[in-house]
C-alpha cells in the first residue's frame, strides 16, 4: 500500500507541475496582453519537460533571444510518459494561450485540448488507477482529473 501511495504521490506532483505551467501560460499572457506558449524543451516531446513563455517576436515558436521565459521545467521521470491532443499531439506540439486567456490555434481559431499522464512502470490492470488526464476546455477552463473515478475525465476535451 505504500508503494501505491508513493506511485500516486509522483503521478499526481508530475501532474500538478504541468497543471501549474498551463497556468502560468494563461495568467502571462492575460498580463502581458499578448500571446504565451508552453512548449516541450525538446521541441517534440512533452516527456522532455517544457518551457513557458511569452512570445515578444509573435513568431508562435520559442526563441531564447526574444521570447521572455515565464518558467522551464525539467523532464518528469522516465516512468511518467506524458502525450497531449489537439495542439498539445502536433509534430512540433504547443500550447498558446491569447491575450484574453483564450487556447488557441496556430491557424487560427480557438482549441481545446487534453494531456494524459500515464505511468508506464505498472501492470496494465492498474494503468487506469494510475493514469490522470489535464482538460483545457476552448473557453481556457482547465482542471484536472482522475479517469478511474471521474466518468466525464474522457481524452477528447469538449467542455
Amino acid at each position: 500500500s505504500f508503494t501505491s501511495f508513493l506511485r500516486n504521490s509522483e503521478l499526481s506532483s508530475t501532474t500538478n507541475t504541468l497543471l501549474a505551467g498551463i497556468n502560468a501560460a494563461r495568467g502571462a499572457a492575460m498580463k502581458a496582453g499578448s500571446f504565451a506558449m508552453v512548449v516541450p524543451k525538446d521541441g517534440s516531446n512533452w516527456s522532455s519537460g517544457w518551457i513557458v513563455f511569452v512570445d515578444k517576436d509573435l513568431s508562435q515558436s520559442f526563441d531564447a533571444t526574444k521570447d521572455e521565459v515565464v518558467l522551464e521545467r525539467g523532464a518528469p521521470s522516465t516512468f511518467i510518459a506524458v502525450s497531449g491532443t489537439g495542439p498539445a499531439a502536433e509534430s512540433s506540439p504547443y500550447i498558446l494561450f491569447n491575450g484574453s486567456g483564450y487556447p488557441k490555434l496556430k491557424s487560427g481559431g480557438f482549441g481545446a485540448f487534453t494531456f494524459s499522464l500515464a505511468r508506464n512502470d505498472v501492470p496494465s490492470a492498474q494503468q487506469n488507477e494510475q493514469t490522470r488526464r489535464l482538460i483545457v476546455a476552448a473557453a481556457g477552463r482547465t482542471r484536472s482529473c482522475r479517469p478511474s473515478t471521474d466518468t466525464t475525465c474522457t481524452a477528447s476535451a469538449t467542455e
